[in-house]
C-alpha cells in the first residue's frame, strides 16, 4: 500500500488544512502513519519453532515406538526427559520475547495539525499526506514534510543523518511533489522522527508511514538475510549424519542380533538401545542449555539477547562497528573549554576552579541564551555555568531578576542572536551576544590582527572536534527605559532600540567550546577490546574532524587514516576490501554506505558486531554477525532490527558480553568432548557383548538413567565453570573453529576408550569369577557411572589440572556428584530399584573394586593429561 498522495500546489498562505472528512479519506487510502513493525511470537509460534527441532521430533518417536513395544516405564521416563527439554526452552524463548515486548513504547507521539481551519492535536498515527503540521520547539516531526514557513528553525536529524549538531531550515513559497534527502543547511525538508530543537514553523505532508525516510529504511531491512550461526548449523549437520548413521548400525545389530539368537523381540529392544546410546541427543540440549542460561547471565549485565544462537558467535567477534553520536558519545552537549584575555581553560577538569576571567564568558553566554533552553547547546551552557559559578558562590552572575526587552533572532546574513535585557538600576540596557565567532568578530569590528589571532584559536579548538561559539556584551542608554522588568509582547517593545545588531558597541568576551562528550567506561571498553584482539570501528555521519577527535579521546587506532562517505562512492568492492584492513574510522556516512561496510566486513572474513540506535543503523544492525541496538536511546525500528539490546546504553556491556560469549564457548568444547567420552563405553557396552555372544549389559533403563543424571545435568556443571584465566588476553577464535575440531573429538575418543576398557575388563573379570549375569552387570555400570564422574573433574578446564580442578568453585558441580551417587546407590541397595535396574546382590569388595577400578581409569587419563605426552 502507497503512503504517499499527490498534495497538489500550496502556497506560504494556503495553510488552512484539510478537513476532517478528507483526512478520513486519506487515511483510508494510505494507512495508518506508522511503521510495520514484526509481530511478537505468540505462545503458539514459540511452542511450534522448539517443537520443529529434528532431534527431539526423534527422541519423542522413540518413546513412542517403547509404548507400542508395551515397555511402559522406560517410555514415560524418555517422553518426560524430552517435554521437559521442551519445557526449559519454550520458558526461555517466552521470556525473552516477553522482555522485548515491554522494551517497546507502543504509545503513538501527538502531533499538532490544522484540521477545519483550526490547530488540532491528532495521533501521530493519523496523520495523512496533505495535513498541514505545526511545529514548535521540542517537538517530534510526524511525517515527511516540506517547510511553508518557519522562523529561526534548526532540527536535529542524526536519526538518519548521524550528524551530531542541529540543521537549520528555510521554507518554501511552493512546496515541491517529492522529498529532498536529509542533512544539509537551510533545506526546506522536515522528515518523520527528527527533532526541532529551536524556531517555529508550519509544513505540509508530503510522505506517510513506509513512504518516509524511515519508511525507506525499513524496506531495505527486508532485504537483509539473517543466517545461522556456525554452532548452529554444526549441530544440525552433525546430528544429521550421526542420527542416520546410528539408526543404520541399529537396524543391522538388530538384525544380527535376531538372526544369531532367533529373538527378534529381543533384537528389536538391542537395536533401540544401541540407537539411543549412539544417538548425540545431548547436542541439541547442551546447545539449548548453555545459549539459554548463557543469555540470562548476559541479562544480568543489563544486555537484552532477542536471538539467542548469537551467543555463541560473541566469542568470534573480531570487528567491533559503532557509530559516534549515540554510542561513544552520549548525544548531547557540554562546554568542554572557555577562552577569555588570551588563555584557554579546560572545563572537563572537574576540580579546577573557573577563572575570574572567564566568569564573564558564561555569565554573558547564559544571559545570551533562553532562561529555559531546550537548544542542546543552551543547555549545555547553563548546565556549565551553574556547575562552574554555582559551585563558586557567585550568584550575581545569573541575573534572575532581569527583565528581558527584546530579541535579535539568528538570521543568514548575521549567524549571531543577542538579547536585551534591564538591569534592576534601569538605567541601562545590557546586551549578551553570542553566534559563529567570525560573526561575533564583525559585530566587535575587531582590528585585522586580534582577528586573525582570534581565528587561529578557533581553528585550533575546531580541529579537536568541538563547536566553538563567539560571546560578547555591550550597553545602550535609550533614552526612555521601560518600567516592566519580565519580557515584553511585540506591541510593548520599546521603540528607540537599534534595529540591527551591528549598530550596538560590542566587546568580545571570549569563545565557548562545546562537544559532544564520550560515555564513560568507553575508553576502558575499546582498549579491553583490543587486548581482546577485537578491531573497534567507528562510522558516523559526523565531519572527519570530529570522528577523529572522539577516536582518539576513546584511545582508537586507525592505522590507514579515514574514508569519508564521498570516498566510498568512488570505490569498487576490490579497492574497498583492500583499504578496510587497516581503516577504523569512516566518516560523512550515509545509512546505505553502513550496510555496505558491514558487508564488505563479512566479505573479508571477519566476524562483525554492530552497535547502533538510530533508524539509519537498522538495516547494517540487521545485516552484521551481531547487531547490538540502545535500548534507551535507541528507536524502535533498531532494536527490531537488532540481535541485542544495551537496556541501559552501558558501551561497556558489549564487553562483558564477549567475555561470556568467549567462556560459553570454551565451556561448550569442554563439554562436547565430555559427550563424546561418555558416549564411548556406552556404545561399546551395547555393541561388544553382542558381537561377543555375551549376555546383554546394558538395558534401556541404563541409558536413560546416563542420559538423565549425567548428561545433561553435567551440561549445567560446564555452563557454570568459570572463564579461563586467558579468555580475554587472546585473540577471537577463528571464524571457521569448530566445536567438534580433531582435537576436542581426539580427546573425548582417548578418555572414553580408556573408560572402556576398564568397564569391560571389570565385566570379564566378574564373569571369570563365578559372578552372575546380574551381578556382573551391576560392577561394570558402577564402573561406568563413577568413572563418567571423574570425567566431569577431568574436563572442567582446558589448562588446569585435576588437582587444581578440584578446588575451582562450581556449587552445580556438587549437587549433580550427590545426585548421581545418590540415584546409583538407590539401584545398589533398595530391591525394587534393584530388580528394575537388572542389578544383582554384591558384597562391599566387589563394590570397592568397581570404585577403585574407576579411580585408576581417571588418574591415568589425568597423569597423562599433566605430563602431555597425548592430548587428553
Amino acid at each position: 500500500m502507497t503512503t504517499t498522495l499527490a498534495v497538489g500546489v500550496v502556497g506560504k498562505d494556503g495553510a488552512g488544512g484539510l478537513t476532517g472528512q478528507e483526512a478520513a479519506q486519506r487515511l483510508l487510502a494510505t494507512g495508518a502513519n506508522e511503521l510495520p513493525a514484526s509481530k511478537p511470537a505468540n505462545n503458539w509460534r514459540i511452542a511450534g519453532k522448539v517443537l520443529s527441532e529434528p532431534m527431539l521430533l526423534l527422541l519423542i518417536a522413540c518413546g513412542g515406538i517403547y509404548l507400542v513395544l508395551g515397555d511402559i516405564n522406560e517410555a514415560l521416563v524418555l517422553l518426560a526427559f524430552v517435554f521437559v527439554i521442551i519445557g526449559i526452552t519454550f520458558f526461555q524463548e517466552h521470556k525473552t520475547e516477553r522482555a522485548l515486548e515491554a522494551l517497546r513504547d507502543m504509545s503513538s507521539p501527538r502531533a499538532q495539525v490544522m484540521r477545519n481551519g483550526k490547530p488540532q492535536s491528532v495521533p501521530g498515527r493519523e496523520v495523512v499526506p496533505g495535513d498541514i503540521l505545526i511545529l514548535a520547539e521540542g517537538d517530534r516531526v510526524a511525517a515527511d514534510a516540506v517547510l511553508l514557513s518557519c522562523l529561526n528553525m534548526t532540527v536535529d536529524e542524526s536519526l538518519l543523518t548521524g550528524e551530531s549538531l542541529p540543521v537549520s531550515k528555510a521554507a518554501v513559497d511552493t512546496a515541491p511533489a517529492a522529498m529532498g534527502s536529509a542533512g544539509g543547511e537551510d533545506t526546506p525538508f522536515v522528515f518523520a522522527g527528527s527533532m526541532v530543537v529551536q524556531g517555529k514553523g508550519t509544513a505540509i505532508v508530503l510522505a506517510t508511514g513506509t513512504g518516509t525516510a524511515i519508511g525507506g529504511i525499513g524496506k531495505a531491512l527486508q532485504s537483509v538475510d539473517v543466517t545461522p550461526t556456525r554452532v548452529q548449523a554444526e549441530t544440525a549437520s552433525v546430528v544429521k549424519y550421526v542420527a542416520l548413521g546410528s539408526l543404520a548400525l541399529a537396524v543391522l545389530l538388530a538384525l544380527w542380533f535376531g538372526f544369531s539368537r532367533s529373538d527378534w523381540m529381543a533384537g528389536t529392544l538391542v537395536g533401540l538401545t544401541f540407537a539411543m546410546a549412539l544417538i548425540p541427543e545431548e547436542l541439541p540440549v547442551v546447545l539449548t542449555l548453555f545459549l539459554g542460561i548463557g543469555a540470562w547471565r548476559i541479562a544480568k549485565q543489563r544486555v537484552l539477547t532477542r536471538r539467542i544462537p548469537v551467543i555463541e558467535t560473541l566469542g568470534a567477534t573480531t570487528v567491533l562497528c559503532v557509530d559516534k553520536t549515540g554510542t561513544l558519545t552520549q548525544n548531547k552537549m557540554a562546554v568542554a573549554a572557555l577562552f577569555a584575555s588570551g588563555k584557554v581553560f579546560d572545563c572537563t577538569a572537574t576540580q579546577a576552579d573557573l577563572p575570574e576571567d572567564c566568569h564573564e564568558v558564561l555569565e554573558y553566554a547564559i544571559l545570551a541564551s533562553h532562561r529555559e533552553p531546550f537548544d542542546p547547546m543552551e543547555v549545555a551552557i547553563q548546565t556549565a555555568g551553574h556547575s562552574k559559578l554555582g559551585k563558586l558562590g557567585r550568584t550575581e552572575h545569573f541575573h534572575g531578576s532581569w527583565g528581558l526587552i527584546d530579541e535579535y533572532p539568528l538570521s543568514k546574513e548575521l549567524l549571531a542572536m543577542s538579547r536585551v535585557w534591564a538591569s534592576e538600576d534601569k538605567e541601562q540596557y545590557i546586551i549578551a551576544a553570542k553566534g559563529a565567532p567570525e560573526a561575533i568578530a564583525d559585530l566587535c569590528h575587531l582590528p585585522e590582527d586580534q582577528l586573525k589571532d582570534l581565528m587561529q584559536q578557533v581553528n585550533r579548538m575546531a580541529e579537536q572536534g568541538l563547536r566553538v561559539l563567539g560571546v560578547a556584551r555591550a550597553t545602550f542608554r535609550p533614552a526612555q527605559i521601560p518600567i516592566a522588568t519580565t519580557a515584553a509582547s511585540s506591541e510593548e517593545l520599546p521603540e528607540n532600540l537599534p534595529p540591527i545588531q551591528h549598530d550596538f558597541e560590542f566587546q568580545l568576551l571570549g569563545l565557548i567550546a562545546l562537544a559532544d562528550p564520550i560515555r564513560e567506561g568507553v575508553p576502558e571498553a575499546i582498549k579491553e577490546c583490543q587486548t581482546a584482539g577485537i578491531r573497534v570501528v567507528m562510522i558516523t555521519g559526523d565531519y572527519p574532524a570530529t570522528a577523529k577527535n572522539i577516536a582518539a579521546q576513546c584511545g582508537m587506532v586507525s592505522v590507514g587514516g579515514s574514508i569519508t562517505g564521498s570516498e566510498l562512492l568512488d570505490m569498487d568492492e576490490a579497492q574497498l576490501q583492500q583499504r578496510i584492513p587497516d581503516v577504523s574510522i569512516f566518516c560523512r556516512v550515509a545509512p546505505e554506505q553502513k550496510l555496505r561496510l558491514v558487508n564488505a566486513l563479512k566479505a573479508s572474513g571477519e566476524i562483525v558486531a554492530m552497535t547502533g540506535d538510530g533508524v539509519n543503523d537498522a538495516p547494517a544492525l540487521k545485516a552484521a554477525h551481531i547487531g547490538i541496538a540502545m535500548g534507551k536511546r535507541g528507536t524502535d525500528v533498531a532494536r527490531e532490527s537488532a540481535a541485542m539490546v544495551l537496556l541501559d546504553d552501558d558501551f561497556s556491556a558489549i564487553v562483558e558480553a564477549i567475555r561470556l560469549g568467549r567462556r560459553i564457548f570454551d565451556n561448550l568444547r569442554k563439554t562436547i568432548a565430555f559427550i563424546v567420552a561418555v558416549h564411548i563405553p556406552v556404545i561399546g557396552m551395547s555393541f561388544i557383548p553382542v558381537l561377543m555372544g555375551w549376555p546383554v549389559v546394558l538395558m534401556p533403563v541404563h541409558i536413560l538413567v546416563l542420559q538423565l543424571i549425567i548428561d545433561p545435568t553435567c551440561s549445567l556443571v560446564f555452563e557454570a565453570e568459570q572463564e579461563e584465566d586467558d579468555v580475554m588476553q587472546r585473540p577471537p577464535r577463528k571464524p571457521d573453529a569448530s566445536i567438534f575440531n580433531r582435537q576436542i573429538l581426539w580427546k573425548g575418543l582417548l578418555q572414553g576408550l580408556t573408560l572402556l576398557a576398564a568397564i569391560v575388563a571389570m565385566f570379564y573379570l566378574a564373569r571369570s569369577q563365578g559372578l552372575d549375569t546380574n551381578q556382573a552387570r551391576t560392577m561394570a555400570f558402577t564402573t561406568m557411572v563413577l568413572g563418567n564422574l571423574g570425567l566431569i573433574f577431568i574436563n572442567r578446564s582446558l589448562s588446569t589440572k585435576l588437582l587444581r580442578n578440584l578446588t575451582l568453585p562450581n556449587p552445580v558441580l556438587w549437587w549433580v556428584v550427590a545426585s548421581a551417587l545418590l540415584i546409583l546407590s538407590l539401584g545398589l541397595f533398595v530391591p525394587a530399584l534393584t530388580s528394575l535396574f537388572y542389578f544383582g546382590s554384591l558384597p562391599l569388595m566387589q563394590l570397592c573394586l568397581s570404585a577403585g577400578t574407576a579411580l585408576i581409569c581417571i588418574a591415568v587419563i589425568a597423569a597423562v593429561k599433566a605430563a602431555g605426552w597425548i592430548r587428553v
